[in-house]
């Protein structure tokens, strides 16, 4: 089969942790054809979507981990039997100028994943409301008032923007902290931003745990990031430690439950961020940590979204 990955420029790929990679290789490993795109080198005219293709082997090797086995060419998209998205935010207008000309392609019969209309409509931070009973205590809004009266009733919270990536501008904020004023007004822009509160949860010093479901199914072992001393983000580009580790039956509860429904989204890859026993983020954009799951646990991530590429394509 021939797949074409939509990423970030190549030589900026950290090949011994990134995902996409990861995935390229096992695909690679079974035969397939391997193509990297650039979101920018995306075309529509005369009601094809094409795109600047360029076909490439890949390698173990972390410090040489591609290299051209072809020219680049323009193809339209379906040439492939799936196109995987895999550019990082920001979800700026850009990206939604991607996920439209996406849709074109998916209309005129290319394979897309994720599916480019589900990755508009599921805001990474927001589409947890979908699913209440799961989620911390939770409040958006940009009112200084309104998230004010929520760390008053909670007393220990967490601000972040709905736009972040990566633990970027998460605070917390307790209810006597001298600086809640002035960290609300940063993160809502003075009241011209919407952002997200959410009750403080302590089961984070256990980890802030990434489960991953592949194709509606659930990978059995989660990778909790957990929090350097005195930091409260998990996340790894915070600094936090990964350590895979079996799901809980809270954390698959969860998982069961909404793998099905964003599997018949088109929702291929997906990253659940849970922490204790409560749903704190839904990853569709390009979620991470396959390759510290499978280097710790032996379970191959990246082949269980080969197959799930296979069966969807055949």
């Amino acid at each position: 089969m021939k797949f074409a990955f939509i990423l970030d420029p190549l030589d900026n790929l950290k090949a011994y942790k990134d995902s996409s990679i990861a995935m390229m290789r096992a695909a690679a490993r079974r035969g397939h054809e391997i193509f990297a795109i650039q979101r920018e080198a995306l075309i529509w005219e005369g009601g094809v979507v094409s795109a600047r293709c360029l076909p490439i082997g890949v390698s173990d090797f972390d410090h040489a981990w591609y290299a051209p086995c072809g020219a680049e060419a323009v193809m339209p998209l379906t040439d492939f039997d799936a196109v995987l998205m895999r550019q990082d935010p920001p979800f700026d207008f850009e990206y939604v100028t991607a996920t439209w000309l996406l849709e074109r392609a998916q209309q005129a019969g290319a394979r897309i994943f994720n599916d480019p209309r589900s990755i508009r409509d599921h805001s990474e931070k927001l589409a947890i409301t979908e699913f209440p009973q799961f989620t911390p205590a939770t409040r958006v809004a940009r009112a200084a008032a309104d998230i004010n009266a929520f760390i008053d009733a909670h007393g220990d919270t967490i601000l972040k923007p709905l736009d972040g990536m990566g633990g970027s501008q998460i605070f917390r904020v307790r209810a006597d902290d001298p600086n809640r004023n002035v960290i609300i007004e940063t993160l809502t822009q003075d009241e011209r931003r919407t952002i997200m509160a959410q009750a403080y949860l302590p089961a984070i010093s256990g980890g802030d745990k990434r489960v991953l479901v592949i194709g509606g199914q659930v990978i059995p072992y989660s990778l909790a990031r957990i929090p350097m001393a005195g930091e409260t983000r998990g996340n790894l580009a915070a600094g936090g430690r990964g350590v895979a580790m079996p799901l809980t039956d809270g954390e698959r509860a969860i998982a069961e439950y909404l793998a099905p429904i964003l599997w018949s989204r088109g929702l291929l890859i997906v990253g659940l961020d849970v922490i204790g026993d409560r749903l704190t983020e839904i990853n569709v954009t390009s979620p991470t940590c396959m390759v510290e799951i499978t280097d710790q646990t032996g379970f191959d991530v990246p082949g269980a979204v080969v197959d799930a590429l296979e069966a969807a394509c055949a």
